[in-house]
């Protein structure tokens, strides 16, 4: 198990896994806007401490996390609280009508940072995944510890070369977020489903190599 792991978002920032009962989660915003983390627990599992909070530009925020644990988060954007009380966001809602998110995920599209910690004989797990889409960069690198373990990341603004029929829009008319085409047109052959189910029925497409370049 490695000692340290750290993750890098360049809207989520740091997250540092450390010891081999608990880990130390910090999420640092590098946005030049407020985005709002969210987090998931898998399996039921119960949630963390802290499932949602708000996290302004350049600002940082850690959570203890008791190992083994796996789970997602992601960071919500233009967010807002209603004359009723009621919180929403514009990207990566989870709809608890709350900030935190209380084991609800993210709606698509939601860049998302997954993590395995402690799991396969204590080695740590984590990646960045756009299944669901995108909704801001992100990435993940590691820090101290043992072993090869490279930053995975997700660096462009995908929102800027998004194909019109995969946009998501704001209010004023921009580009906020594109869905992935599973999640565009729930077709087998976007979503790798039924006859389609294997790598050699479900070769990239021309809406997931925007995804992956």
């Amino acid at each position: 198990m490695m000692k340290t792991l750290a993750i890098y978002g360049l809207i989520l920032a740091f997250f540092f896994l450390s010891g081999t009962h608990s880990a130390t989660i910090t999420f640092t915003n590098n946005c030049p806007y407020t985005v709002w983390p969210g987090s998931l627990t898998a399996d039921q599992k119960p949630q963390l401490s802290n499932t949602g909070f708000e996290l302004t530009s350049k600002a940082s925020l850690s959570l203890d996390v008791a190992a083994p644990w796996k789970g997602r988060f992601w960071a919500r954007t233009l967010c807002s609280t209603d004359s009723s009380g009621k919180f929403s966001c514009a990207t990566a809602e989870c709809s608890t009508g709350q900030v935190a998110c209380n084991g609800n995920g993210a709606v698509p599209p939601a860049s998302l940072v997954e993590i395995n910690i402690a799991a396969d004989g204590g080695k740590d797990f984590y990646d960045v995944s756009l299944v669901d889409g995108f909704n801001l960069p992100v990435s993940v690198a590691t820090q101290g510890g043992t072993g090869d373990c490279q930053t995975s990341t997700c660096p462009a603004n995908v929102n800027a070369v998004c194909p019109a029929e995969l946009q998501v829009k704001g209010s004023d008319g921009s580009v906020i977020a594109c869905k992935s085409a599973c999640v565009a047109f729930n077709e087998p052959q976007y979503c790798c489903t039924g006859a389609y189910n294997t790598p050699e029925t479900c070769p990239p497409t021309n809406y997931s190599k925007i995804f992956e370049d």
